[in-house]
């Protein structure tokens, strides 16, 4: 299993500068998710441990915001110690489909899209911090594979 960690910092190291490419830490934070249901709904079993929470502007790693949080909508960059290659290549390749598929949307209108879907809905509680589970989301990503 991988770090949340590494997640974010392969996703940041996709960032191509020359198309004014940026991920900010509310962009991280769907990517991540979304690679995360993704990986459950395939493989029924977590691509890093930390939970996803519910938050206001979507699903959240909270441990992974705290680390971004005072970039605010700034483009963010990988660590400067991140190795790619730490990072098992068909997880790799993963990581690049979810990439391509989702990097492409800027980080509102991600955040929109998320508020659509049911593990989010299902979750949310406005005076809570609630954890979107991952039987929501292995059932609500399995009805995107099809």
């Amino acid at each position: 299993m991988l770090s949340v960690y590494n997640v974010a910092n392969y996703f940041l190291s996709c960032v191509d500068p020359d198309d004014d490419d940026c991920i900010s830490n509310l962009k991280l934070q769907k990517l991540c998710y979304y690679a995360q249901g993704f990986y459950l709904a395939m493989y029924g079993k977590r691509l890093f441990d930390n939970d996803i929470r519910a938050w206001q502007h979507g699903p959240v790693v909270a441990e992974l915001y705290h680390k971004y949080k005072n970039e605010h909508a700034s483009c963010l960059i990988a660590d400067a110690d991140f190795d790619i290659n730490s990072i098992p290549e068909n997880i790799r390749s993963f990581l690049d489909d979810v990439y391509q598929t989702y990097g492409q949307f800027s980080a509102w209108r991600l955040r929109e899209m998320t508020h659509q879907e049911t593990p989010w809905q299902n979750s949310y509680n406005k005076t809570a911090n609630d954890i979107i589970s991952d039987e929501e989301m292995i059932k609500f990503f399995k009805s995107r594979l099809a």
